[in-house]
């Protein structure tokens, strides 16, 4: 199945940010999530969105995902105008583009993990005949093939977050969005996650990750570093700019 990144033309960005705000209202006070923020994805790149609680690396992942529009400023995906779009536009454009990997996981505990992997594809319209081919073929690149029957309660968390990144992948979509994705793994099995997520980028796959873990950033290629709502940072995972205002960041230099 050809996906929308491969009939984008090159020279189009899959993610793009042209001077993002996103404003609140708290009380007499205007917060600025977002101030000001541009950049761009291309297909196939692994790009790691971090920074603490406030920088606006939430919000951002918002818009990213069509959960959220920006105040003022432009965001498209893959070339469309995120902000002219209506829910529903909205909510066809997330899941013909994005596929989803929360912290959480967001299994639902009545459906066994064939099921919960075939979801998003039932709300996509896909028949039922492709929906599991889809699902099995997603669950099989992740390991899970002989876990088809199993109800979430009966796998471990590691499990778990597989089988959500099998749902992400069934949709063959532009960009995974991976939400905090080892935040409820223990270390071993957050590695285990990590290293799964980088083979999905060496596959051709294009990733963008939030966190606030800058050794979780470290994984991709590329970081764009937050900070009360600005870019601090937007460049290679191993520059010296990206260790610099880690380290500020954290009150060790």
């Amino acid at each position: 199945m050809m996906s929308q990144q491969d009939t984008l033309s090159p020279a189009v960005p899959l993610i793009e940010f042209r001077d993002v705000y996103k404003l609140y209202q708290m009380g007499d006070e205007t917060v600025r999530a977002v101030d000001g923020v541009s950049f761009t994805v291309r297909k196939g790149e692994f790009l790691a969105i971090v920074g603490q609680s406030g920088s606006g690396k939430s919000t951002c992942m918002n818009i990213i995902g069509c959960l959220d529009i920006p105040t003022s400023g432009q965001y498209l995906l893959a070339g469309e105008d995120v902000g002219r779009m209506t829910d529903n536009q909205l909510a066809a454009l997330r899941n013909r583009t994005l596929g989803f990997i929360f912290q959480q996981y967001n299994l639902i505990p009545k459906l066994n993990v064939l099921e919960n992997v075939e979801l998003p594809l039932l709300y996509g319209g896909v028949r039922a005949a492709k929906r599991a081919e889809r699902a099995k073929a997603a669950l099989e690149r992740v390991g899970l093939s002989s876990k088809l029957k199993n109800y979430p309660s009966q796998l471990s968390g590691g499990q778990q977050q597989r089988v959500s990144i099998a749902r992400a992948l069934a949709g063959d979509p532009s960009v995974i969005l991976a939400d905090e994705p080892t935040g409820a793994l223990d270390s071993k099995t957050g590695r285990e996650v990590l290293a799964f997520l980088e083979e999905l980028h060496r596959a051709g796959n294009t990733i963008v990750l939030i966190t606030h873990d800058n050794s979780i950033a470290a994984h991709a290629g590329r970081i764009i570093r937050l900070e009360d709502g600005k870019v601090v940072y937007d460049g290679p995972a191993g520059g010296r700019g990206a260790v610099v205002q880690a380290e500020e960041s954290e009150g060790t230099v």
